[in-house]
């Protein structure tokens, strides 16, 4: 069980959990965000809570889109979304044998290395089991929002449940009685993708 106090960082997943998930879509102007996503990432900025993505872009392994294609997406998401401290993007497939994609905890690691916080401090929000695996691995707090796609299984595993992404702020914000635990490296902030 974790300790319920403030959270170093929130890292999102961002297709289905920040926007409407469009399969190895690789054209900004089909980027549309979850309902909520605008508000519950305001009030996380205004507690100064660090938000990163932590995402799989398997498409770019794949060859269905090319890494400047996947870069003009994430520059349109922070068009609407607004600017994230962080980005780690795995762009393997299944097969790569790689650390960073999710179920792996390698994207959870970079993000709350990159934000010099524990991956401990972390909560990892997303819509599917691989997103909880992953937080679970890298020993951070997953916290499910379901959507349509999201397996009954994976609801039933899931450590944490929430409704939708407001209710996701409303705990995390709830827990934080707790000292906000300093971002000691203003430079650790990063802008721009982190690509493993």
């Amino acid at each position: 069980m974790f300790e319920r106090r403030r959270p170093g960082a929130v890292l999102f997943d961002r297709d289905g959990t920040l926007i409407r998930d469009v399969p190895y879509n690789g054209d900004p102007r089909r980027v549309e965000p979850m309902p909520g996503a605008v508000e519950a990432l305001c009030r996380l900025r205004r507690a100064d809570v660090p938000v990163a993505v932590v995402t799989n872009q398997s498409g770019v392994a794949k060859g269905l889109l090319t890494p400047d294609e996947m870069d003009q997406v994430n520059a349109r998401v922070e068009e609407l979304l607004g600017p994230f401290d962080a980005w780690a993007i795995c762009v393997h497939d299944d097969g790569d044998g790689c650390t960073c994609r999710k179920p792996a905890p390698g994207l959870v690691i970079r993000a709350a290395a990159v934000l010099d916080v524990s991956p401990r401090e972390c909560v990892v929000v997303g819509d599917i089991g691989r997103d909880m695996e992953a937080a679970r691995a890298a020993g951070a707090r997953g916290i499910l929002v379901p959507t349509a796609v999201t397996l009954p299984e994976e609801i039933d595993q899931a450590p944490e449940v929430a409704g939708d992404l407001a209710d996701v702020v409303d705990r995390v914000l709830s827990d934080a009685e707790g000292p906000v635990p300093a971002v000691s490296a203003p430079w650790a902030r990063a802008m721009g993708w982190s690509r493993w």
